[in-house]
């Protein structure tokens, strides 16, 4: 409970924070997302290293300002990747078109660079790179994921319009249709390793079957979601991504804040949890979006990134990064 304290703050902050809702979803949402994998690499690979070298009090402050270093740095690859270097399209809400904006053209290729992240981690449990030392393992998991979400977006998305020194290309599907398949093979990462933590595929006890299984699992378990919500319930990306953000925000909260709490809560109790909290944010995200005015971004914009980026980050940062910091004291024995 005593995390809510600072996660709630946290994610206002995040949806408000640069000149108020639409502000943040232009200049926060692309920064956010690529903060995602390196929180990923410190919390789940480099365990709070190099945080860990100092003081416990300041592992989790020593640790965010890293993630925000790399985050600036990977926002800024993937502008040059999906157009040009540009700061004032990263930085400036108002950018106008003669500028690279990020927002939305590099959130595909941020939001496939962290599913692929989440899917070494949890999935391939660090395998192959795990007989590495934790250092070179995290950075080699880092670099496949970001070569991979490079090559799925170039061959996969397409470019329709040169806006601001992208190349028109052709492909499979929108950037927004690709960036919402992505999501929902998130939500089946959260569920299955996060709230469900691995229930039932680590009943395989043989690593090759049980790794294969959760690939198999996750991968085709979020394209068949996502073919369902689309093609067979003509939702738009849009709005598969602002539902899908609830679900991702709501196992978050339910399976990695409270891990699980109450007692009773267990499996199909934590995804009960897990759906009442993710109704609940949709119905009052959605009706706080609706009370805003919107120009380029829209409503579930919004709701996407609050509840993927503004909540998901915080929880992350909070349970991942900070230790619970300074709600869950270290005992002195431990420092």
């Amino acid at each position: 409970m005593g995390g809510l304290v600072f996660v709630l703050p946290v994610a206002v902050a995040l949806a408000y924070g640069v000149g108020g809702a639409e502000g943040s979803v232009r200049v926060l949402s692309p920064l956010t997302t690529f903060a995602l994998p390196v929180v990923a690499l410190i919390a789940f690979w480099w365990e709070d290293w190099p945080g860990t070298r100092l003081r416990s009090d300041w592992t989790g402050w020593v640790d965010t300002a890293l993630v925000l270093i790399g985050a600036i740095i990977l926002t800024m690859a993937g502008q040059a990747v999906t157009a040009r270097l540009d700061l004032v399209g990263i930085f400036d809400p108002g950018s106008g078109p003669e500028h690279s904006a990020t927002f939305p053209a590099t959130l595909p290729l941020a939001g496939a660079g962290f599913v692929m992240m989440l899917q070494l981690t949890l999935a391939c449990e660090r395998w192959p790179f795990r007989r590495f030392n934790r250092t070179l393992s995290g950075l080699l998991a880092l670099v496949v994921s970001a070569v991979v979400a490079v090559v799925s977006t170039w061959t996969v998305v397409a470019v329709t319009e040169p806006v601001a020194g992208a190349s028109v290309r052709p492909g499979l599907m929108g950037g927004a249709d690709f960036g919402a398949m992505i999501v929902t093979i998130a939500v089946w990462q959260t569920v299955v390793f996060v709230v469900l933590r691995g229930w039932p595929l680590n009943l395989i006890e043989a690593r090759v079957p049980r790794l294969l299984a959760n690939n198999a699992t996750v991968v085709a378990g979020g394209l068949l979601t996502y073919w369902v919500l689309s093609s067979g319930s003509g939702l738009p990306a849009e709005t598969i991504n602002s539902v899908c953000g609830c679900v991702i925000a709501g196992g978050l909260l339910v399976g990695m804040l409270f891990e699980g709490w109450p007692p009773w809560a267990r499996r199909w109790g934590s995804l009960a949890l897990v759906a009442v909290v993710s109704a609940a944010l949709f119905v009052l995200l959605t009706g706080i979006a609706d009370m805003l005015s919107w120009q380029r971004a829209t409503p579930l914009d919004w709701v996407s990134y609050t509840t993927l980026n503004a909540i998901g980050l915080a929880v992350l940062l909070h349970v991942g990064i900070g230790r619970r910091w300074p709600f869950h004291r270290i005992p002195e024995e431990q420092k």
